[in-house]
């Protein structure tokens, strides 16, 4: 009896969705694209038509910065089609994203990243830990920010930064190069 009250729930309750054209509406949407369209034009004007190349790499994250990462990655921030795309391996890159705190662990790793990627290659400091080792940054187990252990062009603070607030940090990195 149970199991067909909750099939009639499920089949003709309410709906729970939200109304698309409040998303279509959405402020934060026509910020991304509109930044994301400066960013394609300096990325085709640096690198003739091929894209720009992203590495990232984890210094000891909460990886809530990685989240972001992948968001802007996903099916709805795609951005691919702006000329961004994310490499394995640091030899092709031409920027890496450094995301958290350097922790001694890891700071061996961040450094050998580095040096294998071509040069010049853009250093990006994503979120606050990666930008000045935030709340871990007096830790027995942190180097601290970035910076401490590899030249870094940009910060992008943040606890973690939006995808348009990553895509800005791109584009002010971008506009410094032209």
């Amino acid at each position: 009896m149970k199991s067909l009250q909750l099939l009639k729930i499920l089949f003709f309750g309410p709906k729970v969705t939200e109304d698309e054209k409040k998303l279509r509406d959405f402020p934060e949407d026509a910020a991304f694209q509109e930044v994301g369209e400066q960013v394609a034009l300096i990325v085709k004007k640096l690198y003739g038509g091929r894209s720009l190349r992203i590495r990232a790499v984890d210094g000891g994250s909460t990886n809530a910065e990685e989240i972001e990462l992948t968001a802007l990655n996903n099916a709805y921030y795609d951005i691919d089609r702006f000329g961004l795309s994310f490499v394995a391996s640091p030899r092709h890159a031409d920027m890496l994203f450094v995301t958290g705190p350097v922790t001694r662990n890891l700071e061996t790793a961040v450094r050998t990243t580095y040096e294998a990627a071509p040069r010049p290659c853009i250093v990006v400091a994503v979120g606050d830990g990666a930008c000045d080792g935030g709340i871990w940054k007096d830790s027995y187990a942190v180097v601290g920010g970035v910076e401490k252990v590899i030249p870094v062009d940009i910060k992008i603070p943040g606890d973690p930064p939006t995808p348009t607030e990553i895509l800005r940090g791109v584009l002010h990195a971008l506009k410094s190069k032209v």
